[in-house]
């Protein structure tokens, strides 16, 4: 009996022996390949100083890089934020290795539009960065696709079957719909609030959120948001909920500053579990999208497509002719794609404008009374209502100004040697357009970190130079829809509601990083019914 124990302690220890062993094999790995990147980025750099000194290229100027990673520990969130401050120190155009890449910054008005129109077909390309194959089906996303004719293909058809003007006021009821659900549910709100006083707190971007997702689901798959009876008025559907979770876990490992793109021994030891987290999140968007397009295939196939076709059903009309091209997983990467940069982008900026109005109360009354004027107190803002509002479009204009949706716009990367700004830019390099820094440069703009609608009325701002929705090839093609959505929900917000701050503190204006700029602290507001508007509200 003793000798059994003894010799199955004696195992025991052994299997540990050879775990621990296993263990500090995999640490000396780690720290030998560590040391051997180290070693060959010393040599490759002093060969690429030595080729520098002979004045073999004229790069941009660049700060000082540290062995191995280069500039990735200059980035501090949020990364535009950081590039800016680079930008001041070293001009409009620098350049990073971040890791084992290369990249450009541009920071002025000036070599953007070089970059933009002189150097279009250049920079159409994009970086393929290992986190956004995962989440762009290895890249045939229209976003993320290399430049080419699948992409043509693809810009094509988002331009002309599924985001054209047409298409886009075709859709105004729909999103007139979902704009009045939203109201409709803020009135509830504040009617049941616990005071008694006819107010409501409410946290915006989730609802903002949801908005945004049901234009969506119901343009693209003829669908809309489940809620139970007892959920009815609550600011978030189950989809949306859904939906939002995944968002809310892909976009912190995807963007410009992801370290885990730009250092392979990130990637092979994944410490951090990075790609199992994308991957699960993929997962769960996946199986999202598939839902919607086999519904739409099930009314398509059962001859219930009705008059106004949906995106999908557009896309399966296509497949049809063209199967090669239209197959299942370019359908459903082209939807992800429209549900991705549809849902975020549009919710962030529409909390951003409130948030600006209320820290800036006259601004909120200004565009108050011009919807009194123009449209009254006895029915809604309509969407042919919102191109008349002026100042309105002055806020949406401002508000893109300060927080563009993309700061940092999607990184592009040069198929070609080329010039910007006098310096050469090799074929390879990632360039990133830093919109943010560009829209707030005190050369171009009075008082630029200040909200100023006023600095667009009449005209004044014609002619100067703003790209929240990118430029050239590569510009959004959503950027007509985008625009109609955050005009209408705002008008409706402003028209039907008087807005407080929590507390009566002002709004934390703090910015976040990632590949959106979204806010640090999402946005609280207190909701209150307008008395004028309360007959139209009780309507709904």
């Amino acid at each position: 009996m003793q000798d059994g124990a003894t010799q199955h302690t004696s195992n025991q220890r052994t299997s540990l022996s050879l775990m621990t062993q296993l263990t500090m094999d995999k640490a000396y790995i780690a720290i030998l390949s560590f040391a051997f990147l180290f070693l060959l980025h010393y040599i490759l750099g002093k060969v690429s100083n030595g080729r520098r000194s002979k004045g073999a290229v004229q790069l941009p100027p660049s700060p000082q890089a540290i062995p191995f990673l280069g500039h990735l520990h200059l980035l501090e969130k949020p990364f535009h934020a950081a590039l800016c401050r680079l930008a001041e120190r070293l001009g409009p155009v620098f350049s990073l290795r971040l890791g084992s890449r290369r990249a450009v910054v541009v920071s002025s008005a000036e070599c953007a539009r070089e970059c933009f129109t002189e150097h279009d077909v250049i920079f159409a390309d994009r970086p393929q960065f290992p986190s956004q194959l995962l989440v762009s089906f290895d890249g045939i996303a229209l976003s993320t696709s290399s430049y080419g004719p699948h992409w043509r293909n693809l810009r094509r058809v988002a331009a002309v079957q599924l985001l054209s003007a047409h298409r886009v006021a075709c859709m105004s009821g729909v999103i007139g719909g979902e704009v009045r659900a939203m109201a409709r549910r803020l009135f509830r709100a504040a009617a049941a609030s616990p005071g008694g006083d006819g107010a409501a707190r409410v946290q915006l971007k989730r609802r903002l959120f949801e908005l945004s997702l049901s234009v969506l689901m119901e343009t693209i798959a003829q669908t809309k948001g489940t809620r139970s009876e007892a959920d009815a008025d609550t600011d978030m559907s189950v989809e949306a909920q859904e939906f939002k979770k995944v968002v809310d876990e892909i976009i912190p490992h995807i963007g410009a500053a992801n370290l885990w793109d730009y250092l392979p021994v990130l990637r092979w030891f994944d410490v951090f579990g990075v790609r199992n987290k994308i991957l699960a999140a993929v997962s769960r968007r996946d199986a999202f999208m598939l839902r919607l397009i086999d519904a739409e295939r099930r009314r398509v196939d059962g001859g219930a497509e009705g008059d106004k076709k949906s995106m999908i059903a557009v896309l399966l009309t296509l497949q049809k002719t063209e199967p090669e091209v239209y197959t299942d997983t370019m359908i459903m990467a082209l939807c992800a794609n429209l549900f991705g940069a549809g849902t975020e982008t549009t919710s962030t900026t529409t909390e951003w404008a409130m948030s600006l109005l209320l820290n800036h109360p006259a601004a909120l009354k200004k565009a108050q009374a011009e919807i009194d004027a123009a449209v009254g107190t006895s029915r809604l803002v309509t969407a042919d209502d919102v191109p008349r509002l002026a100042y309105l479009q002055c806020i949406v204009s401002e508000t893109l100004r300060l927080y563009p949706a993309a700061p940092l716009l999607l990184p592009h990367q040069s198929s070609a040697d080329c010039k910007v700004g006098g310096y050469n830019v090799p074929s390879g390099t990632m360039l990133m357009v830093n919109a943010y820094a560009i829209h707030r440069d005190p050369a171009a703009w009075e008082r630029p970190l200040e909200f100023v609608p006023e600095r667009f009325e009449d005209g004044k701002a014609e002619g100067r130079f703003m790209i929240p929705f990118g430029m050239g090839r590569r510009r959004c093609p959503g950027e007509t829809l985008a625009l109609r959505t955050i005009g209408m929900v705002l008008a409706t917000l402003v028209q039907c509601f008087d807005w407080e701050r929590v507390d009566g503190a002002e709004v934390d204006m703090t910015e976040s990083g990632g590949l959106t700029i979204p806010k640090a602290v999402p946005l609280e507001a207190v909701c209150r019914p307008r008395t004028a508007m309360r007959d139209v509200l009780q309507s709904l």
